[in-house]
């Protein structure tokens, strides 16, 4: 019985390419696309990471009795490296306290290299928006791990809209520009 199967080809093998055989030479398809790609992530890494906590052990008693107050800041820096290549640096700093004591302090510079083919007046937008929105996820995760390997409470960093950031600091350069020039 197993000569009769393989006399008989499966079904469908004589009836030409399947759909997803159309293409004439799907490796020159995939190289076109990877140079049409607007972004590419070359590459992510800590480019420094600090975490203090000055008044432990005694701010764990403190923290029971009285709830403590996290203050989280974030910022985007980038600066080009080479023809499209480009750094993208997300600054994520957390500050906590109990009253006046100061539980823990984190600094997190979290790292992205990018290869970006887009139009020039599209490049700030994809830089300060795009990049830090494909990096924040995994700095999200480092703050969160680092305060619990600190010994308190993961802090879990809420989304942030990285495009009212851009939006605000815009309207923050509009604003110092237009005096300037009207001057």
């Amino acid at each position: 019985m197993a000569d009769e199967s393989n006399e008989n080809p499966p079904k469908g093998a004589d009836e030409g390419p399947s759909p997803t055989e159309n293409v004439a030479d799907p490796t020159a398809a995939e190289a076109g696309a990877q140079e049409d790609v607007p972004l590419t992530i070359n590459g992510q890494y800590i480019k420094d990471l600090s975490f203090e906590a000055p008044t432990t052990p005694g701010i764990f008693a403190l923290i029971q009795q009285e709830p403590p107050n996290v203050n989280i800041n974030v910022d985007v820096k980038a600066q080009g490296m080479q023809n499209n290549v480009f750094e993208v640096v997300l600054v994520i700093k957390a500050e906590c306290k109990t009253g006046d004591s100061v539980a823990f302090i984190l600094e997190l510079s979290y790292g992205g290299v990018f290869t970006l083919n887009v139009p020039q007046e599209d490049l700030e937008t994809v830089l300060l928006v795009e990049c830090p929105r494909l990096l924040f996820p995994f700095a999200r995760n480092i703050v969160a791990e680092a305060t619990r390997d600190g010994g308190f409470p993961p802090v879990m960093i809420g989304p942030v809209d990285f495009m009212a950031m851009f939006q605000n600091r815009q309207s923050q350069e509009d604003a110092g520009a237009g005096p300037a020039a009207a001057g």
